[in-house]
């Protein structure tokens, strides 16, 4: 418990310390973010009635990736049925049972902007963001629909990206890249379910509570400074809506497809340069005798080790967890979450530990998503693409802060002896 408590303070010390200026501090953003974390985890963690809401949470959500999964069965067959993959000896195939329900995910988020369903959710959620925070109508908006479309908010907001400032940029980039996007959640559930079955629940408590924690980590890494045309303004989603049902669930469809071509294309480029990467790396670290063997992962966890322990991993176990870390970075959250299921399967890790780790990885925090954020938004405002580049590394230092924050919120409300576990 004392742990995530000292941690807390230190993230934020640390997001203040990287600003390029000191402006004035949003106390009412800093207020609202802590105490909506504080209340948000005792009720999931630590009170009956949350614990049993989001156990049916996760069981809705189960059952959704599941249901997905049948249009994969029905083109792929064995293939994508986890069940019958392993019966033949083929183990879990991810392109199959893991990424193939983003088309059906992305149709879904389709239908639902079509019937107006997401439009009403993004515009009630923002409105009260922004007027208990204080911030633009479009940081508002933009971080609300990181909880419900993830990678979409830049769109929603897209008439607006020409006239945002320095410091909304930065919010903006912190929220997509501290949050995972809904249509690839199956990809997780798919690696932790056996080992952690109430993973969905953790995601999505997860995706919540690390949404404020950008926004408050990204204000004190780039303070405002400007004054932001849309500042007390309720700023209407964007979206182009299809002239048809069908035609929604085609566009929906299609945009998922792509979105899994960009992200196996990416694993096995990031993954395969890795491995190579660690290969020299080894054989460097063998010849100047080092006693622990020389790779990036090891590296990068060496750096996350103090932040790990902030967060309340049990000692024994930061190194593990901090190499998971330090494989985010590089590598994207998918190889660390199967990392996860590993140690959790070996019992190499406590499940403190496990839980703990789950929140503090979901998130796009890494640096494949940091090109794809900022050719994003530079192709759909370019304009400012020297104000959004300006931005863009204080923007990940924020989102892996605020990764690490939510790791550490769930370190002080997990006791051990929650449903969730």
């Amino acid at each position: 418990m004392l742990q995530p408590l000292i941690g807390i303070p230190v993230f934020l010390f640390l997001a203040r310390l990287a600003a390029w200026n000191r402006g004035s501090l949003n106390y009412r953003l800093l207020f609202w973010t802590l105490a909506f974390q504080g209340v948000f985890a005792c009720f999931v963690f630590r009170s009956a009635a949350g614990q049993n809401l989001f156990i049916s949470l996760n069981s809705v959500v189960i059952a959704l990736v599941d249901a997905a999964l049948e249009g994969p069965r029905f083109v792929f067959g064995s293939l994508a049925d986890p069940a019958a993959a392993e019966k033949n000896g083929l183990g879990f195939i991810l392109f199959f049972q893991g990424l193939t329900t983003i088309i059906v995910i992305s149709a879904l988020t389709a239908l639902l902007y079509h019937a107006g369903i997401m439009h009403r959710l993004l515009k009630l959620f923002a409105a009260i963001f922004s007027r208990l925070t204080k911030i633009s109508g479009a940081e508002s908006l933009a971080a609300t629909a990181n909880v419900f479309v993830g990678n979409e908010s830049m769109l929603v907001i897209r008439p607006c990206l020409p006239h945002l400032t320095r410091s909304e940029f930065c919010t903006l980039l912190a929220t997509c890249m501290a949050t995972i996007s809904a249509n690839v959640i199956g990809i997780y559930i798919a690696a932790l379910r056996t080992t952690m079955p109430s993973i969905a629940g953790h995601l999505v408590s997860a995706s919540i509570l690390s949404v404020p924690a950008a926004v408050l980590l990204a204000k004190l890494a780039v303070p405002e400074s400007e004054k932001p045309e849309t500042l007390g303004i309720d700023v209407q989603p964007h979206f182009e809506r299809e002239k048809t049902l069908i035609e929604a669930v085609l566009n929906g469809g299609e945009a998922g497809f792509k979105m899994i071509a960009g992200i196996t294309t990416m694993l096995i480029a990031v993954v395969g340069l890795l491995a190579i990467i660690n290969v020299l790396l080894g054989w460097c670290g063998s010849q100047l005798a080092l006693p622990i063997t020389l790779s990036i992962q090891n590296i990068l966890g060496f750096i996350f080790y103090p932040f790990v322990w902030l967060m309340g991993v049990p000692a024994a176990d930061v190194p593990e967890v901090a190499r998971l870390l330090g494989t985010r970075v590089i590598a994207t959250e998918i190889p660390a979450y199967f990392t996860l299921a590993g140690l959790i399967e070996s019992g190499t890790i406590e499940q403190r530990s496990a839980v703990i780790a789950a929140y503090a990885l979901c998130g796009f925090a890494h640096l494949p998503s940091l090109a794809i954020f900022i050719g994003g938004a530079a192709a759909l405002a370019p304009n400012r693409k020297a104000d959004i580049a300006a931005v863009a590394w204080q923007a990940l230092f924020a989102a892996t802060l605020a990764c690490l924050m939510t790791g550490a919120v769930a370190g002080i409300f997990y006791n051990g002896t929650s449903i969730l576990s």
